[in-house]
């Protein structure tokens, strides 16, 4: 009998994307033949240590997700969930959608389309002996510190590079953990007021004693934000598709 957790992948695909400057939301814009949304939930239906997908999709467009779903074949969807007003809504009715048994909650951006097969092969790994996971790579650049000076911003620190990472997706937990988190969360009055900017920062402040493991990122696993990110998406996915050593 098989006795691990399931694994389930939450594409959080609740944003609109004013960013990029569409009327469409972001995940729904066709980059290399898919919209972005079918590029991410393809890694993830594809990946034998996933179990179940559900998917949060913005309101008015969960029609547009079941259509892709069926089109593309992708049987481990098991629910599409509106999703909220802010990112932390959004993952709290994903939760909430995922009912009381333990498992492995991989919550990912569905705008990270590159996502690397492995990426998920290792955070399934680190949650068997962690519980909680964050994706991350090296800053190559320096970071400053900038405070307010004589005539704008000046440099007030710079920062050790050496221990800089920059966060990434999916973003790994047991269900108990990110529940709990949230419910403390959601059950402090000042958090409305300075919300946590992602997962792992809400489980950092209000779970201190649940060390987060980092698992190593790629740089190809870029967020699309800007409309300068869909042609850097639409290129490496072209390249991706063509195979091995391509473009190089």
């Amino acid at each position: 009998m098989d006795s691990r957790l399931r694994s389930v992948g939450v594409l959080l695909a609740g944003g609109v994307g004013q960013r990029v400057g569409r009327d469409t939301p972001k995940q729904l814009i066709e980059v290399a033949g898919r919209t972005i949304l079918e590029h991410s939930l393809a890694v993830f239906d594809a990946a034998p240590e996933i179990d179940e997908i559900v998917v949060l999709m913005t309101p008015g467009y969960g029609d547009r997700v079941r259509e892709i779903v069926e089109r593309g074949g992708y049987r481990k969807v098991t629910a599409i969930v509106d999703g909220g007003a802010s990112r932390t809504e959004s993952t709290w009715r994903a939760l909430q959608a995922l009912g009381d048994e333990e498992c492995n909650v991989l919550l990912h951006d569905a705008v990270r389309p590159l996502l690397e097969p492995r990426i998920i092969t290792e955070c399934v790994k680190a949650l068997e002996t962690s519980r909680a996971v964050d994706v991350a790579i090296p800053s190559s650049d320096t970071v400053l510190v900038a405070v307010p000076g004589p005539g704008g911003e000046v440099i007030g620190d710079v920062l050790d590079r050496a221990w800089l990472r920059r966060s990434q997706t999916p973003q790994c937990f047991r269900l108990s953990v990110i529940r709990e988190a949230y419910e403390r969360a959601l059950a402090d009055p000042g958090f409305a007021g300075r919300p946590a900017t992602d997962d792992c920062g809400v489980v950092l402040r209000y779970l201190p004693d649940v060390p987060i493991r980092l698992v190593e990122g790629s740089e190809r696993n870029i967020k699309v934000t800007h409309p300068d990110d869909l042609r850097v998406a639409e290129l490496l996915l072209r390249l991706s598709a063509e195979g091995p050593g391509a473009g190089g």
